[in-house]
């Protein structure tokens, strides 16, 4: 039934795209001015960012994560919960004779309501300290189980000597603490893999994909790729041990097969949680991984006649299982971040993006429509607090108003000193990227990257006094600053 609902949605779009067409305004100018001729202008079929899922959904994603790790630095802590399926709150609500796997609605409805208590629990009760920005991405495992990797940075970083008071790769004391001791033994074994399990399905040319068995050593110590090499002491030196099954016989294995976790949260949700302490950007692309990587699918042997249709690209046999269904029928987030992340627009004089259908095409060539950096232009013309500011800057104290198409002053936030009326809150810009080959694009943005306070683009060529017409990028090279030309 997804599919189907999905379908409906993909068709809406392709069905609608020569009726909302879309071309930077200086390219629907000159056609219009050439020949008049509408028909053959923005002729492409695009799976806006708009579409949960979709690559440029996912290039997004990922770059505002890039955003926090350019303001904050890289987060640090990385977080993996698994949903459990003998968790008491699934199988209470099973009727007699069914199994987990049975209802995935109830799967699907109670990993959304502990994820969400999780998220509480990290920044709301603070208990790793104060959280500065999360960001989360749920994803499903081929056999239809919800999985979410959550990235937090805290206000305070974590230091090396404070990673095992809440991170730990070893079996809890059985006498101290029981219910910790079965929740891990359960839970939080890896494998066993390697020599003692070939076949185990982590395995790949004679060696674990995951690492495993990891080594063993008396202290924490700092990793080369960003991750702690954790405490897990031998059994010579007091660390414990457990029997496993492997293939009907039981072997004996240690801390070396024990995944990273919090005891805190192991307690409270009772499911595999691997907590690791990162200081990498690795993190980054891992969780979005899918920027790369697309979504999963089957390919079979089937070829498009249209190599621009990227709706017909992104249903090519794309893998849908029963869970993830249901969570998008159920209209749960799939990618939650805080605080929010702004995108600001970039472009040259008249090549800002246009929206147009073959109606208003001349109107749109008349009144080319206001951006968030022609609005930046008019707010530092008029608003001398504006005037202080870089372009990325403008969110942190000025609502994008989509309707009237201008920055408006927050009323709400904490206020700044020695400016009546101007509030400052957590939210970040981002101007979008810009390839180094559209060179007047992109050293446009170099420019918005470093001049506080333009009022047009006329001003960002003026250097004392004298408006640059040519060679700006070659002069923006060779001295690093601006310069007279």
């Amino acid at each position: 039934m997804y599919v189907k609902v999905e379908t409906e949605r993909l068709a809406f779009i392709r069905f609608n795209q020569p009726k909302l067409r879309s071309e930077d305004y200086i390219h629907l100018r000159d056609a219009i001015h050439s020949d008049g001729d509408v028909q053959n202008i923005g002729r492409l079929t695009v799976l806006p960012s708009t579409y949960i899922g979709s690559p440029r959904h996912m290039h997004e994603y990922a770059q505002d994560a890039m955003t926090y790790v350019r303001n904050y630095g890289t987060p640090d802590l990385f977080i993996t919960v698994t949903c459990n399926p003998k968790w008491t709150e699934i199988e209470r609500e099973l009727e007699p004779g069914q199994k987990p796997q049975d209802r995935h609605d109830i799967i699907a409805r109670v990993f959304q309501q502990k994820l969400k208590v999780m998220m509480d629990v990290l920044t709301k009760y603070r208990v790793f300290g104060d959280t500065r920005c999360y960001m989360y991405s749920v994803e499903w495992q081929k056999r239809g189980l919800p999985h979410a990797h959550i990235l937090i940075w805290l206000l305070n970083k974590l230091h090396s000597n404070e990673v095992d008071d809440i991170i730990s790769a070893e079996i809890p004391d059985p006498v101290t603490d029981p219910r910790l001791h079965d929740i891990v033994t359960t839970q939080m074994v890896h494998g066993p893999c390697g020599a003692l399990n070939p076949l185990s399905p982590c395995m790949a040319d004679g060696k674990c994909t995951k690492r495993y068995p990891r080594p063993l050593v008396a202290e924490t110590v700092t990793g080369n790729d960003g991750y702690p090499v954790y405490r897990r002491r031998s059994k010579e030196d007091n660390g414990r041990t457990i029997k496993v099954k492997v293939q009907n016989q039981e072997i004996e294995i240690g801390n070396e097969f024990i995944v990273p976790y919090c005891p805190l949260l192991s307690r409270i949700f009772e499911t595999h949680a691997n907590v690791e302490s990162c200081h990498s950007a690795k993190s980054i692309k891992y969780l979005c991984k899918y920027v790369t990587k697309g979504s999963d699918m089957a390919v079979f042997g089937i070829a498009s006649e249209n190599v621009n249709d990227e709706i017909s690209n992104f249903q090519m046999g794309r893998y849908v299982s029963t869970n993830e269904a249901l969570w998008r029928l159920l209209s749960f987030q799939i990618h939650e971040r805080y605080p929010t992340v702004v995108h600001l627009a970039v472009h040259l004089e008249n090549g800002q993006r246009v929206y147009f259908t073959e109606a208003n095409a001349a109107q749109r060539v008349e009144r080319p429509p206001s951006t968030t950096l022609t609005s930046f232009f008019a707010m530092c013309e008029s608003d001398p607090f504006a005037a202080t500011l870089m372009y990325v800057e403008m969110p942190k104290y000025y609502t994008w108003n989509q309707s009237t198409k201008k920055f408006q002053r927050r009323k709400q936030g904490t206020p700044v000193p020695d400016w009546p009326q101007v509030f400052s809150t957590d939210a970040l810009g981002r101007m979008y990227t810009v390839h180094p080959r559209n060179d007047e694009c992109f050293y446009l943005r170099l420019l918005l990257v470093n001049v506080r306070g333009p009022k047009s683009f006329a001003h960002l060529k003026t250097v004392n006094g004298h408006q640059c017409q040519k060679n700006i990028k070659r002069i923006w090279w060779r001295n690093g600053v601006r310069r007279v030309c």
